[in-house]
Formats: C-alpha cells, sequence, structure tokens
C-alpha cells in the first residue's frame, strides 16, 4: 500500500514538473489530479485500484501541500525547498480522511486489544495503549522502522479541567538543567543522545561498512541500517515522552506559565566563516558552537508541548 501511494505521489510530482517546463509555465493543481483518479484506477486495477479513494486524494493533497509551501517560501525570500522525489523507504503514511471510508476503526471499550480494517489489505490487530475517547475523524497508518503505528485524530474529546493551583510560575529552559522554574526548581535534563551515543556510534560504524551505492542491497545491510534507524527513533520517542511529562509537572504545579520565545532553528546556525585580508580564516569557534549545538538539539526544546515551534500543544484547561 505504501509502494503504490509512493509511486502515485512520484508520478503527480513528476505531471507538475513536466508540466510547468515544458507547457510554458503551466501549473497542474490538486483538482486536475484529482480528476483523473478514476482513470489511472480503472488502467491498473490490481495496482492503484485496490487502495481508498479517498486515502489517494490525500497522498494528492499532501504534494499540494508541499507546493504550496514551496511558492510561500519563495514569495518571502526563504530558502524555498523545491518538492522532492520519495523513495519506498522514505514513504512512511497514508492517511485516510474519514472513518469507515477505506479504514475502518473497529474498538472495543473493555478491550485494549482492538482491530483496524484497511481496504485492500484486512484487518489488523492494534496493542491499544490508552483508551480512545470522543469520535474518530481521520486515521493514519504510519511505519517507523519496523514498527506500524495506527494515529487517530479525534472530535468531540471531553475536556477535563485541572484543578486551580493558585500560582504563577516562570521557566527557563537551558542545557546543564533542562529546564529551571521562577522558584529555584530545576528539571534534569536526560540526555538521551548523549546516553545513547556509543551505541548509536557502533551501529553507524557497522553500516559504514557497506558500499553506499551498492547496487543490490543484502540482508545483512537493510539489517545494519533497521538498527540505527531504531536507535533514532527510540531517542525521538524518549525525548517526546519527556517533554510531555515534564509539561505535565508544569501544568499540574501552575496556573500561569511564562516561558521563553526561542528560534531553536537560528541558535544552531553554524557561525560564519572568518576570512582576513590575505584569504586565510580567523577561528571563529565552530568546534565549540558544534558540541553546544549538539546539546541543545539533543535537549529538544522545539518539542515542548506549548513551545511556539512545538508540533504537539498541552494547555490549562
Amino acid at each position: 500500500m505504501l509502494a503504490d501511494h509512493c509511486t502515485l505521489y512520484n508520478a503527480a510530482l513528476q505531471e507538475r514538473r513536466d508540466a510547468y517546463a515544458h507547457a510554458s509555465k503551466t501549473r497542474v493543481r490538486y483538482g486536475d489530479q484529482s480528476g483523473q483518479l478514476k482513470d489511472i484506477r480503472a488502467f491498473d486495477p490490481d495496482g492503484q485500484g485496490r487502495w481508498s479513494f479517498s486515502s489517494q486524494q490525500a497522498t494528492l493533497r499532501r504534494l499540494n501541500r508541499a507546493f504550496e509551501a514551496f511558492f510561500r517560501r519563495v514569495k518571502t525570500g526563504d530558502k524555498p525547498g523545491y518538492p522532492r522525489f520519495r523513495s519506498r523507504h522514505r514513504f512512511d503514511t497514508v492517511e485516510f480522511p474519514k472513518d469507515g471510508d477505506g479504514c475502518k476503526w473497529d474498538s472495543t471499550p473493555l478491550d485494549r486489544q482492538t482491530r483496524v480494517r484497511l481496504q485492500g489489505v484486512g484487518h489488523v490487530r492494534v496493542h491499544q495503549y490508552r483508551p480512545v475517547q470522543g469520535r474518530v475523524k481521520t486515521i493514519s497508518i504510519k511505519r517507523e522502522g519496523s514498527r506500524w503505528f495506527v494515529i487517530l485524530s479525534c472530535d468531540e474529546v471531553p475536556a477535563v479541567p485541572l484543578p486551580a493551583a493558585g500560582r504563577e510560575i516562570g521557566v527557563d529552559l537551558g542545557v546543564t538543567h533542562f529546564a529551571t522554574t521562577s522558584e529555584g526548581v530545576h528539571i534534569a535534563n536526560p540526555r538521551h543522545l548523549r546516553t545513547a551515543e556509543d551505541k548509536l556510534t557502533a551501529a553507524q560504524r557497522a553500516l559504514a561498512t557497506f558500499p553506499r551505492k551498492a547496487r543490490k542491497r543484502t540482508n545483512k545491510h537493510r539489517q545494519a541500517a533497521r538498527k540505527v534507524a531504531g536507535i533514532h527513533a527510540k531517542i525521538r520517542r524518549q525525548r517526546l515522552d519527556f517533554a510531555h511529562k515534564a509539561a505535565g509537572f508544569l501544568i499540574r504545579d501552575a496556573d500561569r506559565i511564562a516561558h521563553e520565545a526561542l528560534r531553536v532553528a537560528n541558535m544552531v546556525h553554524r557561525p560564519k566563516p572568518r576570512q582576513t585580508d590575505d584569504g586565510t580564516f580567523e577561528p571563529n569557534g565552530a568546534a565549540a558552537k558544534a558540541g553546544l549545538n549538539k546539546s541543545i538539539m539533543d535537549a529538544g526544546w522545539g518539542g515542548v508541548p506549548g513551545h511556539p515551534h512545538a508540533q504537539g500543544r498541552m494547555r490549562r484547561s
């Protein structure tokens, strides 16, 4: 299923590139490509025709969002970042915009081991780690290494307000301590990357022994690549879990929280080289800055719920 959706994504991207290059800079839009899905499915019934029509529309909308972001960055003068083709190893998500259309969430309230039904695949058992609240709206299937995840977005989720704490605090983020409150409370920095650094270095060295441009990938090469990806995925999950737990501790401890609006992406830029009149370069502290950048990224400030650049948000009701 992922491979066919990846093929559809790349074919739609190629059509847009060709139209812009050979047809007087003609822009192909989402509506044009969505209208071709019926003919594509009829032409390839054993491939594209097996999967949900709405999920294929979601894949085309995903490409359309990438182009909208590209043109927006061009207008604002940022680095454009033209949409790229995806290999089958880097296309990991399929979205179903509506529960019951190509994907059905089948949950029993008394059983944590539920099932999800996928068109063209069948019923797949899911290990549910917490009860689903509200009404399931969209379903996404995501692959991370050798693991598969079902991501649900729900409407009508009941809000549970927290009891009033009667306190206001300020939070300062750092690398020595992950966070320090205005009352002098320190939240330790777990340094997940530093902890797993030796294991990650050994896995990356084992992967580097294989030629990068080998035409045929062996099972040992795939196993080494999966090991590196698994370590990175574990570090990412540890950071996110720690960020949510730290945010939960803070919102239970105070009614109002003030924090810095840090621009993490700007803080981890490498220093500019300093060139002298004779063509040589002066020391600019790049080595020391590299160590600081690594510590900042390891702290994972951008993943703190409630941070301006966080993917998830946790707010007090």
